[in-house]
């Protein structure tokens, strides 16, 4: 059994490292937290051109752009986009593509149902995958709130009944802890897209997308902000010596990185056999080893970790709302003993 991605996988990942850092991804993340997603927009249009978006929508619907479900090629490519800190609703994009392939997969045999959905595949996602769209959604277990709804093309809701629907706006806007995740609780009411049982399948299964690419995300968020603290105890001096070769920060470094080495594994496993539970337990290592990089960062930047102008700042930001999204810790960890 192979551990280790392909040839294949870690070039796709390079790929996007290369296009990410040719990027200026952080002067788009302070576009879009000022509400001008222009540069946002830009970029979105690049990572769409790599296939990302293609990765999760089903390749039977390949004449729409679909060449998935690939999990794994997706997060090593979301693990990226947390690297680069990348803004707008990345996961929930991906999430809807799942859903709406979700829908229109065939059954038991004889099952005509899926044909039905045909039409919605068709509508919503080639818009969704060649990047010319944006979708957020809200989905059962999945929290009230969706994310850049303001910026998003379409905004998806699934309630508890199983009934899939388009909302009408980005609806009533709330506070959050980072700027360039803007949250909101959309309208209840909106068109009538689907109802039923497949319906809810079909939003479980992009629940456990949903987690699997935030989890990504986090492990990404993390290392980014351990390379910035390792690259920063390294210049910054105090009695004549290079903060970095004290004993006490050496070991803070360590068993950050320690955890996101373990997170690590995790998400990979995650991603090769999706199963909720363990989706679930990679989603709450990876956010929790990512918080854990975030505190670090503040605590050997010094003062200077808290000033908005330090670069820094973008990732401090989105360590804690990533590990609560698609999932708080309490909740992982109850759909972990749940299973186990």
């Amino acid at each position: 059994m192979r551990f280790l991605p392909t040839g294949e996988q870690s070039e796709f990942a390079r790929t996007l490292h290369g296009l990410l850092a040719a990027s200026q991804v952080p002067a788009a993340v302070r576009a879009w937290g000022a509400g001008d997603h222009g540069p946002g927009l830009a970029l979105w249009s690049r990572l769409a051109g790599t296939g990302l978006f293609a990765l999760a929508a089903d390749e039977a619907h390949g004449d729409l752009g679909g060449l998935g479900p690939l999990p794994v090629e997706l997060a090593l490519g979301f693990v990226e986009l947390g690297r680069a800190g990348v803004p707008g609703p990345v996961v929930e994009t991906a999430a809807a593509a799942v859903l709406l392939s979700e829908l229109a997969r065939p059954g038991e045999e004889g099952d005509a149902g899926h044909a039905g959905y045909e039409g919605l595949v068709k509508r919503f996602l080639p818009g969704l995958v060649a990047g010319e769209a944006l979708a957020t959604l809200t989905l059962p277990g999945g929290g009230p709130y969706a994310l850049d709804a303001d910026a998003a093309t379409y905004c998806f809701t699934v309630s508890a009944a199983g009934e899939l629907r388009l909302a009408p706006g980005p609806g009533e806007p709330l506070e959050s802890t980072d700027p360039a995740r803007r949250l909101s609780r959309p309208p209840a009411d909106g068109e009538l897209l689907a109802a039923g049982p497949r319906v809810l399948a079909a939003a479980r299964t992009a629940l456990v997308w949903a987690r699997l690419l935030t989890a990504a995300q986090c492990l990404g968020v993390g290392e980014a902000l351990l390379a910035s603290t390792v690259a920063y105890v390294k210049q910054r001096t105090q009695f004549a010596a290079p903060i970095g070769s004290f004993q006490a920060v050496k070991h803070r470094l360590a068993d950050t990185l320690l955890a996101l080495e373990f997170a690590r594994p995790l998400v990979w496993a995650a991603a090769l056999g999706l199963a909720p539970w363990e989706v679930a337990a990679a989603k709450l290592a990876a956010g929790g080893a990512a918080y854990g990089a975030a505190m670090t960062a503040l605590q050997l930047h010094g003062a200077v970790g808290y000033t908005e102008e330090l670069d820094l700042s973008l990732w401090l930001r989105k360590a804690r709302p990533l590990r609560d999204a698609w999932g708080s810790p309490p909740a992982c960890r109850a759909a972990v003993l749940q299973e186990r």
